[in-house]
């Protein structure tokens, strides 16, 4: 899937559900994931329909990936489960900052 491909996708789905269902903090299944960005044994970042979810814990494993269902299971010692926007190219710089 190209990037193009991927935003049309996220724009059409805007209005579709995401469910988050955690087991006793030892299983986590998420629906509307787009692509996961960043994984290992402490942290996995997955790219949702509703913004960035950043999943913390210890001994993390992605036990089921599916981009055709837009499914995924993580298991392992979940301990904090957070959302953030996507974020946009803003004036970093100090001359961005000043006049902005």
């Amino acid at each position: 899937m190209i990037q193009e491909e991927r935003k049309t996708t996220y724009k059409e789905n805007m209005n579709t559900l995401q469910n988050l269902i955690l087991e006793n903090r030892e299983k986590l299944t998420i629906s509307g994931v787009i692509d996961v960005l960043s994984f290992d044994d402490q942290i996995v970042i997955v790219e949702t329909e509703l913004g960035m979810l950043t999943v913390k814990g210890e001994d993390l494993r992605i036990n089921k990936l599916s981009i055709d269902t837009q499914d995924i299971i993580i298991e392992g010692n979940i301990s904090n489960l957070s959302y953030s926007e996507k974020e946009e190219k803003k004036n970093s710089s100090l001359l961005g900052k000043i006049f902005k």
